[in-house]
């Protein structure tokens, strides 16, 4: 849970109608750069369990963040993990990992055709215990301590096995005017600051990237990364994200 105590912060986290039609959206043209970044110098998918990391220089433990995302089937299942890896002072990309979940991903969801749209990112199909067991490990080994996410509670909900990890939710500065600037002074918003509706990732990536026809994939990896890049639009350092542990 937020730190943030009010009301409407509470309802809006609680409301399951709020957090399907506010979990995500957010890129621009950025995101492919960074994908292509990432993509140089990658190995190909090999027919191991789980992908192999995506060569970058090797971050301390106080240098690097991730964002993740996950997409759930019919059955409320995680069938797909994204992860994008970030320089906790530019926010920008350094890795990426992709994780579709076997056999979960084959009982099919409302985003199931999206999930291997990511080409130029490392890519796995594997059990969920061992795609949790190496995400674990490459978080650990790159010195990452604190996981983002935008709507952070439903991805936490569905990924305890990374519960020994600080969550920090986006939405909780990016949906708020006292710490999002690009909100328009016109914009409805509750009294605690937050906007009354229009606080999805589309949404707000579309408000501070300036990018009007920005959609949301929608696959979990580019929308980690789209996430990521509403962090580094936002323009605040990571101490501002204390109001939003969860």
């Amino acid at each position: 849970m937020s730190h943030n105590t009010s009301l409407e912060f509470l309802n809006m986290i609680k409301n399951p109608s709020a957090n399907a039609s506010n979990k995500r959206g957010s890129g621009t043209s950025n995101r492919s750069t960074a994908v292509n970044n990432i993509a140089k110098g990658a190995l190909k998918s090999a027919s191991a369990p789980v992908p192999k990391e995506v060569p970058q220089e090797a971050p301390n433990s106080h240098s690097t963040i991730a964002v993740i995302d996950t997409e759930t089937n019919w059955y409320n299942e995680v069938m797909s993990i994204g992860i994008a890896l970030a320089d906790a002072s530019t926010f920008k990309c350094v890795g990426a990992k992709y994780y579709i979940i076997d056999p979960e991903y084959r009982k099919g969801g409302m985003y199931s055709s999206v999930l291997n749209i990511a080409k130029n990112i490392p890519k796995a199909v594997a059990s969920r215990e061992a795609a949790m067991a190496d995400i674990s490990n490459y978080l650990r080994e790159n010195g990452v301590g604190s996981l983002y996410a935008y709507n952070a509670k439903f991805d936490y909900g569905h990924l305890e096995e990374l519960s020994d990890f600080d969550w920090f939710d986006i939405m909780r500065l990016a949906a708020y005017k006292q710490f999002n600037s690009f909100i328009p002074a016109s914009a409805a918003l509750c009294k605690s600051g937050r906007l009354k509706s229009g606080y999805s990732v589309e949404n707000i990536l579309r408000m501070i990237s300036g990018n009007a026809s920005y959609c949301e994939t929608h696959n979990a990896v580019i929308d980690a990364m789209d996430e990521l890049r509403i962090m580094e639009l936002l323009g605040h350092d990571l101490d501002a994200y204390g109001i939003a542990k969860l």
